[in-house]
């Protein structure tokens, strides 16, 4: 269920979709495509870096160690019935791509995808489907940002190759 990112990279690192579900940078399915996603995420997540950034100085000053706020039973009833996907931005900066790559390969049990860098970096991995990790065809899907793919996005990817 993880997908490594290698080839011309300085950092070769490995995604764990089944851990994105708990993370503060997905993004709804139905909202990826609409444009609602991108600026109230963005709203969001300055105001929860504001949170913690707030969290931690004020526990730290008292000698406490931070906490990650827990889940409401509400949130988490939330999760479990939506269909997630996550950016792949920060993934592809982490492992900072050398300026001599040209492209970009999806790699299935089936078949080679070659994409460009730039449609890469601003695409999705749906990663949840109605809360739960993708076991058929996955452990990702990829989507283009413009959702061009929506309908017949790219499959049973287990490997990201920087060429």
């Amino acid at each position: 269920m993880i997908v490594p990112i290698l080839g011309n990279v300085f950092y070769s690192i490995t995604l764990d979709p089944t851990v994105w579900i708990f993370d503060d940078r997905k993004i709804l399915l139905d909202e990826a495509f609409s444009g609602k996603g991108s600026n109230s995420e963005e709203a969001d997540d300055l105001e929860l870096a504001s949170q913690r950034f707030n969290r931690e100085i004020f526990e730290v000053k008292m000698n406490r160690p931070p906490v990650n706020r827990s889940i409401s039973k509400l949130e988490g009833e939330k999760i479990l019935k939506n269909s997630y996907v996550m950016p792949l931005y920060d993934f592809i900066q982490n492992a900072e791509v050398k300026p001599d790559a040209t492209h970009g390969v999806l790699l299935s049990e089936y078949e080679e995808t070659k994409i460009s860098l730039t449609d890469l970096e601003n695409g999705y991995f749906l990663f949840a489907v109605d809360g739960k990790p993708i076991k058929d065809n996955g452990p990702v899907h990829f989507f283009y940002q413009d959702g061009s793919n929506k309908d017949n996005p790219i499959t049973n990817i287990k490997k990201i190759i920087i060429h």
